[in-house]
């Protein structure tokens, strides 16, 4: 139930607070006084988009909150919307939440009746919505839309499959020569870059070994001339000579033979010089630098870096896979479409006589409710059925309303042939019918428009049975359905200090009786009906 709606800058309302009782709470007023804005506020609350221009002129933003009594909690309801960007908040118990918190939540706040809903009634999938109500399959038809789903992305996988195939077989040609080069030459991950890494180390080793060779040719000497060391014999003898006469170059002589000897020891280890790098198989730089040629090559063959010919190798050996076992995949998903749509099938064969008798259940409840709206005891109301595919091979069937709201008429669509007065009625009936755990506010927009007379008197009455057991918001120009309200606000307009407001009057006994007289008609014949209404239905 609706307890309490605040309204703060909305179009013509500055500020407006509405408090609810169960039963009727009847909005009444002239016609332009702005009773409309009240319900577009409160449809802003619950989903409804707002411009920004419905912010009021001079406010920064417009803010709608509502208190709503449920079953088993209250629930706080507010939304802002600003006036500079056009952006709304929505905040659930003060907490700050998506629109999309509202889509479920709606329907178990509020009902709307209006006359936007006459041109909803009108429209054949609503209808076809209606007809469905009270089938007792809910497993039945998830099953169904979990089977449609299933077979919307078997179909999915199948075309992808089908497109990739297609793009795939010209290419195959290509696919294989370019993985014969691959494959030819085989490249490692990160081979290039270790080819040249070894063939640098064994560069530098290289020269340093020549350098080995020269020192010891210059030691030892060649065909050409003696080396280092024999010429440091034949200095040493000399010495040796010449010693035995001049004792000065004793030491002199002694430091010649032990260069003598360091030099023969460094001799020995120039000729086992350092041992080349580890190459694996590779046993000389030829054998690198014919490799490091032969992957140059296949980058120049192909236009791709080496990293990129070992991601094409792989991609092309993925795209030949998928060519073997393509056929494969696509049988496989044929058998899977068959046996899904097989189980639809089956599945709704037994949908279809459950709608049948739920929309027959449907209809007849709708007739009773119209019988007590005034119409003939004779109204038909018929459920339609005409099929339609709903897979290749699937067919379902999609209900529509026919009527004949007088006797001796053919029952025609309803969108076809029905008053704006006779879809009112039709409106009221169906909320007649709704399941009774059901706890959502009714809204009757006008309601009564169209309808007058004695059927007027009909329509009252079934508003009061309907608000033994639901809370109703009723907008009204009749005094008949105002009459019946627990709680009467009235709607008005003025101006002031050359501003429009838009206010909103909860009525107390005698400011009521005033507004029925003026709602009918005023004058003494106003004044006689207003009191023959309040005796008759005012407590």
């Amino acid at each position: 139930m609706l307890e309490y709606l605040h309204i703060r800058n909305v179009a013509l309302i500055e500020d407006m607070t509405l408090e609810f009782a169960p039963g009727i709470n009847v909005l009444t007023g002239e016609t332009g006084a702005g009773k409309s804005f009240v319900l577009k506020a409160l449809g802003f609350l619950l989903g409804d988009k707002f411009s920004a221009d419905m912010v009021r002129g001079g406010a920064d933003r417009a803010q709608v909150e509502a208190l709503f009594s449920l079953p088993s909690k209250d629930l706080i309801l507010r939304r802002e919307l600003v006036a500079d960007s056009g952006r709304s908040r929505l905040y659930i118990n003060d907490t700050l939440r998506s629109q999309e918190s509202l889509r479920d939540l709606r329907p178990k706040l509020i009902s709307l009746t209006s006359q936007h809903a006459q041109q909803h009634l009108l429209q054949p999938a609503f209808q076809a919505y209606l007809l469905e109500q009270g089938m007792q399959c809910d497993t039945l038809i998830a099953r169904r839309q979990t089977l449609l789903t299933a077979l919307q992305e078997n179909a999915g996988r199948r075309n992808a499959l089908l497109e990739r195939q297609s793009g795939l077989v010209e290419k195959r040609e290509l696919l294989e020569m370019q993985q014969q080069e691959i494959d030819k030459i085989a490249p490692e991950e990160g081979e290039e870059e270790r080819l040249e890494d070894l063939r640098n180390r064994m560069r530098s080793v290289e020269h340093l070994h020549k350098k080995y060779d020269l020192t010891l040719a210059l030691l030892h000497g060649d065909d050409a001339q003696q080396g280092l060391i024999e010429q440091l014999k034949h200095l040493e003898k000399l010495l040796y000579d010449i010693q035995c006469v001049d004792a000065r170059i004793d030491i002199d002589v002694e430091s010649v033979a032990d260069l003598r000897q360091q030099l023969s020891s460094l001799t020995g280890m120039l000729r086992r010089p350092p041992a080349l790098p580890d190459m694996g198989d590779v046993t000389d730089i030829d054998q690198i630098e014919e490799r490091l040629f032969a992957l140059a090559h296949l980058k120049r063959k192909l236009h791709r870096t080496l990293p990129d010919i070992l991601s094409l190798r792989a991609e092309i050996a993925d795209n030949l896979s998928f060519l073997d076992v393509c056929a494969l995949d696509l049988a496989q998903l044929e058998k899977e479409e068959k046996a899904l749509k097989e189980e639809l099938i089956a599945v709704t064969s037994h949908i279809l006589p459950a709608r049948r008798a739920a929309a027959t259940a449907t209809t007849a409840a709708l007739e009773a409710e119209l019988r007590q709206l005034g119409f003939s005891a004779a109204v038909r109301v018929i459920p339609e059925f005409s099929p339609y595919e709903i897979w290749p091979g699937v067919t379902d069937e999609r209900g529509r309303i026919l009527w004949a709201p007088n006797p001796g008429q053919p029952a025609q669509p309803l969108d076809k042939i029905a008053s704006g007065g006779e879809l009112s009625r039709f409106l009221l009936a169906l909320a007649g019918i709704q399941h009774e755990d059901q706890c959502s506010t009714f809204i009757f927009d006008e309601v009564d428009a169209g309808v007058g007379g004695l059927t007027l008197n009909s329509l009252a009455e079934k508003l009061s049975a309907l608000a033994a057991s639901r809370q109703i918001l009723l907008i009204t120009h009749w005094p008949q359905l105002a009459v019946r309200a627990g709680k009467h606000f009235q709607i008005s307009k003025i101006v002031r200090d050359n501003a429009t407001f838009t206010l909103c009057t909860p009525l107390d006994t005698t400011a009521r009786h005033a507004e029925l007289v003026r709602m009918a008609g005023g004058g003494s014949q106003g004044e006689a009906l207003a009191l023959g209404l309040e005796k008759a239905y005012c407590r």
